[in-house]
């Protein structure tokens, strides 16, 4: 690997993770469209637009692979219900007041990847990474008793994205073919869904205003793009670097839903995001250790 192929690497990493980070401005934009149309959309363009992408520069070829092997199939048909419960969760939570609480679900998913690696990958935790998760548990179990509530939009979006990524591991297929396939697989649904609406007549696909409707058109490309810069980072440098630029996003989040949009930090919420910040510093620093570690032997 060349040095300027790891810097491309780590231009495409902070790429998706910013674009990830500032998406809830272009859902804001669609705040007057419900979030279960806003996901029929992204279903449909997104579609459209790998098709248009991998007639340029290629993949069909495995496309069709997949078609052949019903076990992958089956895989992908489970990754992409999870995702889609993911989009259409982050889309309800950005659109009606819950933006704090989806940057808390990504900063506490790095901590559900760990957990989930003990259990069904195999691997062991380190002391640290002990800590970490025990810190993380602490904080929820502070806000469910002391303030009688629990961060459900968050576990929701940190867990369906941690249990995505787990399947879609086992699954091996890289990230344009797997989107492809799992849009591919939701298209008959989403397009069932929309003739059911039609046929009751109880049907707004389409029927908003001009830049309503160009602003739906491009749910395709902001999905897309950002999965496919990560795509593409994740081949040029490594995962333990690519894990460290994952808290753009969330950060980015956090600062939109404070600052521009003027949600509520509660003390509730104020603490939960405490016990996760101290969580993800000691899990931070476990990983650089870790690192520093290996590099000596």
């Amino acid at each position: 690997m060349t040095q300027n192929e790891h810097q491309k690497g780590i231009a495409l990493a902070v790429c998706a993770y910013v674009l990830w980070g500032i998406a809830p401005i272009y859902f804001k934009l669609l705040e007057s469209v419900p979030a279960t149309e806003i996901l029929l959309h992204r279903v449909i363009w997104s579609f459209v637009f790998m098709i248009v992408l991998m007639s340029f520069i290629g993949g069909f070829s495995q496309f069709r692979q997949l078609f052949r092997k019903p076990k992958k199939l089956l895989v992908l048909a489970c990754t992409s219900v999870l995702i889609a419960f993911n989009w259409l969760l982050f889309i309800w939570a950005v659109n009606n007041e819950h933006m704090l609480d989806a940057s808390l679900g990504y900063f506490i998913n790095p901590l559900f990847n760990v957990v989930l690696g003990m259990l069904f990958l195999g691997e062991r935790l380190r002391k640290l990474q002990w800590v970490a998760v025990t810190l993380a548990v602490i904080g929820v179990v502070i806000q469910l008793i002391s303030f009688g509530s629990i961060p459900i939009v968050s576990i929701a979006l940190a867990s369906s994205f941690a249990i995505y990524g787990l399947v879609r591991k086992k699954a091996n297929v890289d990230a344009k073919t797997g989107l492809l396939v799992e849009t591919a697989l939701l298209l008959p649904v989403v397009i069932g869904y929309v003739f059911y609406q039609f046929a009751v007549h109880d049907v707004a696909f389409m029927d908003h205003p001009l830049d309503t409707n160009f602003i739906l058109l491009m749910a395709g490309i902001v999905t897309s793009v950002p999965l496919l810069c990560f795509a593409g980072a994740a081949i040029r440098i490594p995962l333990s670097m690519l894990g460290f630029f994952q808290y753009i996003g969330p950060s980015l989040m956090f600062i939109l839903a404070t600052f521009l949009y003027h949600e509520p930090f509660t003390a509730e919420k104020a603490t939960t995001f405490g016990f996760i910040w101290l969580a993800l510093i000691i899990f931070v620093s476990d990983l650089l250790l870790t690192r520093k570690r290996r590099q000596q032997q």
